[in-house]
């Protein structure tokens, strides 16, 4: 787990995680214009996902980005999912998950 300065921690020095929705396809922009076709067995870069949120760093210009633990689904709807772990997501595509972790 990534550990950045704004990390806060638990009594137990176990980081705080906070639930989230991670915007997928504000993080995962197509190129406009660009063909496209149907991939039955790809990604579902669309949405919103749950996410665990446990960092935060700061771009040079000043712009928030979340470290963010979360999984993207397949189209075909399989069970398992892609796991991605320490992602640093815009703070502009996450907001609380009132739902919990």
């Amino acid at each position: 787990m990534l550990h950045t300065p704004y990390t806060r921690w638990t009594e137990d020095q176990l980081p705080v995680i906070t639930a989230v929705w991670v915007r997928l396809d504000a993080i995962y922009v197509r190129v406009p214009g660009a063909p496209s076709h149907e991939v039955a067995t790809g990604l579902d870069l669309t949405g919103e996902v749950p996410g665990r949120l446990h960092g935060w760093l700061a771009s040079v210009k000043g712009d928030w980005l979340g470290v963010v633990d979360f999984e993207i689904p397949y189209e075909d709807g399989r069970s398992d999912k892609l796991a991605l772990v320490d992602q640093l997501v815009p703070a502009s595509a996450l907001r609380p998950n009132r739902d919990g972790p």
